[in-house]
């Protein structure tokens, strides 16, 4: 029999759900002194030491010669970037009969966003703050869990896919650039096996579940609910590729969203390198961005400083010239990580007081729903 939740009993006194607590990182006040001082120490580095290793008199004196018009249209690319994600989670998230409008959806994001870029290394701190407003929202922990599966696979497949596409045609000459082996075949091929694994977890079966449940007979019953539990993991995954793949089937509009995400923050990269300089092909751009990307599974908050030495490196082996590409990539991570922090910040208090009142409702509900019962 499967675990549920403990029965409450009708009480005066309000009841504690630890599921109404917002995920949040336990912080003592060691950890914030060494967060501050890692984030400030990677910021000396990144604008004071790189320049001068990289032949650059002074950053500071060189963002403030970039052209404010390349600089405003990077700042606005950065803002339709946002609006795709916001797209894109509607589209995945919101069904008929949902409590979250525009203006919740817009909440969620930036406020996962926010988390995702100064708490937690490869996105884990957005996923968790999102989880558990989508929860709040009244949406079951599976159905979460699913589309949350649906959503990452969407978006992640475009990264794949572009890795794939571009490594290829850069290697092969077809678009023109630089075309190191380690940095072109390598991420395609990178690419193509992640896409073929996402692939392949949607042909596992979709009561994988009931089936160990009806082998846990016998002697190996013990064996069995064990695999069982395990099993839980790949089944929910392999439901949220499938739903992935009827959204793509469906030709949902919102799926653009993806696209826009990347596509636009990539922009950001671009116009960039117009504000100081010459850009490189913007297919090479697009693959030392990517290859910058991957520093986010490092445990840096928000990869500070390994997204920045992951791009400028790779923008260095593409032949880029090395103070362009320190000045274009530090004038990217300024407007497309810290331009949301302030707006996210604001977005995340303002979904406490959202699901704050969501908790009200709910409560408001209770009588009436049981005297209809």
């Amino acid at each position: 029999m499967s675990a549920t939740a403990p029965v409450t009993e009708p009480n005066s006194s309000p009841q504690h759900d630890p599921d109404e607590e917002m995920p949040r990182t336990r912080l003592t006040r060691g950890r914030m002194i060494a967060f501050g001082v890692f984030v400030a120490s990677s910021l000396a580095f990144l604008y004071f030491v790189l320049p001068q290793l990289a032949g650059l008199d002074t950053t500071w004196k060189r963002i403030g010669d970039g052209d404010p018009f390349w600089l405003a249209i990077a700042a606005g690319f950065e803002l339709v970037s946002f609006g795709g994600y916001i797209l894109l989670f509607r589209t995945v998230f919101v069904r008929g009969g949902s409590r979250i409008d525009w203006r919740e959806s817009y909440q969620i994001t930036m406020a996962g966003l926010a988390a995702t870029r100064l708490f937690a290394a490869a996105g884990a701190g957005g996923v968790a703050l999102t989880a558990w407003a989508l929860r709040r929202s009244g949406m079951d922990a599976r159905e979460v869990t699913v589309r949350m599966v649906a959503f990452m696979s969407l978006l992640y497949a475009v990264y794949m896919g572009t890795l794939v596409v571009d490594g290829v045609l850069l290697r092969t000459g077809v678009f023109p650039g630089n075309a190191p082996f380690a940095f072109t075949v390598v991420p395609a091929a990178l690419g193509a096996a992640a896409l073929l694994a996402f692939g392949a977890m949607a042909l596992v079966p979709g009561d994988l579940e009931r089936r160990l449940e009806r082998w846990a007979g016998g002697r190996r019953r013990g064996l069995a609910r064990v695999a069982g539990r395990v099993a839980t993991v790949p089944a929910l995954v392999a439901e949220g590729v499938r739903e992935a793949l009827r959204l793509m089937r469906e030709r949902e509009f919102g799926l653009l969203g993806a696209f826009v995400w990347w596509a636009f923050d990539i922009a950001v990269l671009w116009a960039c390198f117009h504000a100081f300089g010459d850009p490189p092909s913007k297919a090479v751009i697009v693959m030392a961005y990517f290859a910058g990307m991957i520093a986010n599974v490092l445990p840096f908050p928000g990869g500070i400083g390994g997204v920045e030495g992951g791009m400028i490196g790779a923008l260095i082996v593409f032949g880029v010239p090395g103070g362009l590409a320190v000045v274009a990539v530090l004038a990217y991570r300024a407007l497309a990580f810290w331009l949301p922090t302030i707006p996210g910040a604001i977005a995340y208090l303002q979904l406490r007081r959202t699901v704050n009142r969501w908790r009200q409702e709910r409560t408001r509900a209770g009588p009436a729903a049981a005297a209809r019962a």
